[in-house]
């Protein structure tokens, strides 16, 4: 006889009426009709009732590839004290739509090689995997799919990043991890902290946070690391708060969503957006910097920094930018456009009549590198032409680079001369406090 595990939160987090929820799923997809939904293996997904943040873990589930066979869903244990991770032997799991089984083989697998028991008891009362399981069998209907669930404890992310990382290699295989974000401030103070996790969640570095600001975050700490050792990149599909649904502010969740995408943020942003950013550019010229977009996607809220630059008949006729990331990147990019326009040093404001001359070229930049080097020769050898950007500082000198520039320049050494010259160095210049860092961009043009 088959060991079933029984709905918990049916009628509660999300109906029980298998037709109740294909028609609000038919909803979800009517708004989400203007969003990108591009292939993800892995994404971080809420799992609060449908009411409040079904939307956007049914838009984070919707990102996974359709071809996935085998669902790895890792969700805190919020009932049971766990010491490990915990795992089931349950055949399946019941849903509205039908039992999803679960992938037992693979679960044995796990027992065995982190020498684990069984704990049914553990998903008993735990909404945190239960709440994904309609969306998944709704989107994947079409799928004959099986699940792993496993719940996680404290200082557990290493073994979830080693399970990550084991089961990657096989591209039948995708990653839901649940969780949701701040827990019961007001809805002023939720938007700070869930916004300061967002960015962790999506910078470069690993860096670990406490339990209030997510329960999931053991499976967050193990996708992030997993994204860091492998130069991928956790892209925002969306952030709010339970506010947006029950109008009130005075004791909120938060909610966020992410997904997986194996390149850099900015190579996401230039294969889906650059027209986007073309087009907003333009507009922010035209309007002296007054236009803001009203709708635009909430990847453009992370922190970026962009150059622009301007050419008429192929000459430059403007360049501003930022080297350093430190607002929102649909901001940086209406500012930086409006004063490559009409506050660039070197240039007299552009007229009316030059406007629809303008070639506009944004460079997307990545964050800088520290290069580290005894001599300049050491210095030249780790730079690499028509790839690296160059920030160089000595004291109250700077300049930059960026890596279209090797177009005009493609020798390291003439490359390295000129902007030296260009912070106002002699093209000799070295010494003790001289420092050089490198980055990367994604350079947008028609």
């Amino acid at each position: 006889m088959e060991k079933i595990k029984q709905q918990l939160t049916a009628g509660v987090f999300y109906s029980s009426d298998k037709t109740e929820l294909e028609n609000l799923f038919l909803d979800y997809d009517k708004t989400l009709k203007e969003k990108i939904i591009a292939p993800a293996r892995a994404v971080i997904a809420p799992h609060a009732g449908y009411r409040y943040s079904g939307v956007l873990a049914y838009e984070a589930i919707k990102n996974i590839n359709k071809d996935t066979k085998n669902f790895f869903i890792i969700a805190p244990s919020h009932t049971y004290p766990l010491t490990t991770i915990g795992i089931s032997d349950y055949d399946g799991f019941l849903t509205p739509f039908g039992t999803i089984y679960q992938n037992l083989a693979i679960t044995n697998d796990i027992k065995n090689k982190l020498n684990l028991n069984y704990i049914n008891e553990a998903f008993e009362k735990e909404h945190s995997i239960e709440v994904q399981l309609p969306i998944l069998k709704y989107l994947n209907k079409d799928n004959d799919f099986k699940i792993i669930p496993i719940l996680t404890s404290y200082n557990s992310y290493e073994i979830i990043n080693q399970i990550i990382s084991e089961y990657w290699e096989d591209k039948r295989n995708s990653f839901v991890i649940s969780s949701d974000l701040s827990h019961f401030y007001s809805d002023s103070e939720a938007e700070k902290i869930d916004e300061k996790t967002a960015q962790i969640i999506e910078s470069n570095e690993f860096i670990k946070f406490e339990r209030p600001r997510a329960c999931g975050h053991e499976g967050i700490y193990a996708l992030k690391k997993f994204s860091k050792d492998n130069d991928f990149s956790l892209i925002r599909i969306g952030l709010f708060n339970s506010s947006k649904a029950t109008n009130d502010k005075t004791r909120v969740v938060g909610y966020g969503a992410w997904k997986l995408y194996e390149e850099s943020k900015n190579k996401y942003i230039k294969e889906y957006f650059s027209n986007f950013i073309l087009d907003l550019c333009k507009k922010s010229i035209e309007q002296k910097g007054k236009y803001f977009p009203k709708e635009y996607n909430c990847v453009f809220d992370e922190v970026g920094a962009c150059f622009v630059t301007l050419e008429i008949n192929g000459f430059l006729r403007g360049c501003i930018g930022s080297v350093v990331a430190y607002e929102p990147l649909i901001n940086n990019l209406v500012k930086n456009a409006y004063n490559a326009a009409y506050k660039d040093p070197r240039f007299l404001p552009l007229s009316e009549d030059e406007i629809d001359k303008i070639e506009i070229k944004v460079s997307i930049l990545s964050h800088p590198i520290k290069i580290e080097f005894s001599n300049e020769d050491d210095l030249l050898d780790n730079i690499t032409p028509f790839k690296d950007g160059i920030i160089i500082k000595d004291g109250i000198y700077q300049a930059v680079y960026l890596p279209s520039v090797w177009e005009q320049i493609n020798n390291k050494k003439d490359f390295l001369n000129s902007l030296k010259m260009k912070a106002g160095l002699g093209k000799n210049h070295f010494s003790k406090t001289f420092q050089a860092f490198k980055f990367y961009s994604e350079y947008i043009k028609k």
